[in-house]
């Protein structure tokens, strides 16, 4: 299992909107119930770099974050293109998530097994994942009710890696 710490609770969003109307990079958004506030579609912005060869990348697309089956956990499936070094190929994932205590989740990867826990209460979230030898490095933040981004470092002998996120709830 992973570990992990927040940061202290904001009192609310620490900065106002930029100038283009998108949230400020730095404001913070409280999430008292992160399964609900995922809880739909969104557009998915990656850059990928890896840092031991200078190759890099984007991903683009959607995730969808719906209930499975029996309704006992909340799948995460994104869905896009990768381009990578000029080569352009479809490319998704899938992820679980469980209910975890006051409000938090579990998130598994595809076939159960676990990934890191995520607590969006104070709008952000540090967490570490081990991956053989290798470590990945999470960073959540949400800055409103319709934006949230995780930034991930992952190191060790295998991969030493940076991808940035933005996720966008897509409104109907």
């Amino acid at each position: 299992m992973s570990s992990a710490a927040a940061t202290a609770p904001p009192s609310g969003p620490t900065e106002p909107s930029g100038p283009s109307g998108r949230p400020s990079p730095s404001a913070v958004f409280p999430v008292p119930d992160v399964l609900a506030f995922l809880t739909g579609s969104w557009t998915v912005e990656r850059t990928l770099t890896d840092l031991a060869t200078g190759s890099a990348g984007t991903f683009r697309g959607t995730a969808e974050f719906r209930a499975d089956g029996d309704g006992a956990r909340l799948l995460h499936v994104e869905d896009g293109e990768l381009d990578w070094n000029g080569t352009v190929n479809r490319a998704g994932r899938t992820l679980g998530l469980l209910p975890g205590p006051a409000g938090t989740a579990e998130v598994t990867f595809a076939d159960g097994r676990p990934f890191h826990d995520l607590d969006l209460r104070t709008g952000r979230w540090h967490t570490r994942h081990p991956c053989v030898a290798d470590l990945y490095d999470g960073a959540f933040t949400v800055v409103s009710p319709d934006e949230w981004r995780v930034r991930w470092r992952t190191t060790g002998p295998a991969k030493e890696h940076v991808q940035h996120s933005v996720y966008r709830r897509r409104l109907s």
